[in-house]
């Protein structure tokens, strides 16, 4: 398969009209063309600065560093805006769903009907497991981490499927798509089962994306579940959200990963294990912590931020490394969680109450506001995983699931771009070259 890729604007204009940045070392001044993104930021291009001044630059934590050209998100922090392939979230949110949303990640447009029942039929298939690859899951004990389970079963995905290691052409690369997408499900609810002593359920085609994910978790030989009223939109919500977010850790792991030339099912495997940590992944499940905490030692909101500012207790959920601007994400699933907990009749559910009293408390507090506080995406998805049944060990699992679609969309772009394996420098702070001393003489 020929390897191109559309970057749009991002690729046509790679400079600004010729400008530079002027960089002085010692003395000596250096000329760096600045690039301008379709969305007119700037960037100064250092990728010829070591061969030419002998530096590098130092950045912990790549905070100021793009690594790439993406045609896929945009995030503006200080404005409060997120846009997939252009689309703001708020309208996908609304209009899309989950599947057409990775159609749009994933292969640049949004699809035609024709093409989205295709890639739909396409889910259906690929949704059963390889019997063998069940007998994968015995070598977890009971009460296996689930995103263990969840990312060891989707690397040797690839060994039932070598085909799937290149791709010829276009509809081969897809039926992967498919594959990873549709069997992630299964993969996860056959974890969450193992880890409560269940046996497994089988897919069922005749069911949506989302209404599939949950009978798999949550039936039980002849008696098929039924989920509340709201509640397959609400999570679909929850995976239109997650479903990418630009150079995020696990996404950057992902494109790090396949620039080794790796195949599709060990990059996704590597994203899964960046998600895994508590200040990615886990950050929902440290919310539903925090608030259960506030709700069970009967802590009053306005007590709980004081030893917030005196630093006693961290303030879960709220804050962003990029947004210093209210999370749109969190906008969506403040409403999704209110009409999902009305539908189950429980709109008077403690720990939203608590969430809500938080946020308004937080919200009108100077404290906080000064330091651009405000909610983020995981301080109300935790509470929507809660009420749809999920328990807390599986809320990255829940992510991961949401975020496949970029992790793919990523993997592609770096495919198709001429590809240079990812290699950061470092800032060397050890000893200078000193002697082998014998042990007898140590």
């Amino acid at each position: 398969m020929s390897k191109t890729i559309n970057l749009s604007a991002a690729e046509e204009r790679p400079e600004t009209k010729n400008e530079t940045a002027t960089i002085t070392v010692r003395g000596k001044s250096y000329e760096l063309p600045l690039l301008e993104s379709s969305e007119a930021e700037l960037a100064i291009d250092i990728s010829r600065l070591r061969s030419e001044t002998g530096v590098i630059t130092f950045d912990p934590g790549y905070a100021n560093t793009g690594s790439c050209k993406s045609a896929i998100t945009f995030v503006d922090g200080e404005q409060g805006i997120l846009r997939h392939r252009g689309y703001p979230i708020e309208q996908l949110a609304e209009k899309s769903s989950f599947v057409e949303q990775a159609m749009l990640l994933i292969f640049g447009e949004l699809p035609s009907m024709d093409e989205l029942d295709h890639f739909r039929s396409m889910l259906r298939e690929q949704e059963l497991l390889h019997e063998d690859l069940l007998h994968h899951f015995d070598g977890f004990p009971p009460n296996g981490e689930p995103m263990a389970i969840l990312s060891a079963v989707i690397n040797s995905l690839g060994s039932y499927h070598p085909d799937l290691y290149e791709f010829d052409d276009e509809e081969q690369f897809r039926r992967a798509c498919a594959k990873i997408m549709s069997k992630v499900r299964t993969i996860a609810a056959f974890a969450f089962r193992k880890s409560i002593g269940r046996p497994f359920m089988y897919p069922n085609p005749n069911k949506s994306y989302c209404a599939n994910f949950l009978h798999m978790m949550f039936s039980v030989p002849y008696k098929v579940y039924e989920p509340p009223l709201g509640a397959v939109r609400a999570l679909s919500l929850f995976l239109i959200v997650h479903a990418d977010h630009e150079q995020n850790c696990s996404t950057s792991t992902v494109r790090m990963v396949g620039s080794t030339q790796a195949n599709l099912f060990a990059s996704v495997s590597a994203g899964i294990c960046a998600l895994w940590g508590r200040l990615h992944g886990g950050a929902n499940a440290a919310v539903i912590q925090m608030l259960q905490d506030i709700h069970d030692n009967n802590i009053k909101v306005e007590d709980y931020l004081e030893k917030v500012k005196s630093k006693e207790f961290r303030l879960m959920g709220f804050g962003h490394r990029i947004y210093k601007n209210f999370d749109p994400r969190a906008r969506i699933l403040k409403g999704a969680a209110h009409e999902l907990l009305l539908n189950m009749g429980k709109s008077d559910d403690e720990l939203l109450s608590i969430a809500q009293e938080m946020e308004e408390a937080a919200l009108s507090d100077d404290f906080f506001k000064e330091r651009q506080l405000y909610p983020n995406v995981d301080f109300y998805s935790g509470i929507i995983l809660r009420a749809l049944g999920i328990p807390v060990n599986m809320f990255p699992v829940m992510f991961a699931i949401g975020r496949m679609p970029g992790w793919i969309a990523h993997w592609y772009e770096e495919y198709c771009q001429p590809m240079r394996i990812h290699r950061p420098r470092q800032l060397y702070m050890g000893f200078n070259e000193r002697d082998y001393v014998p042990v007898d003489n140590r």
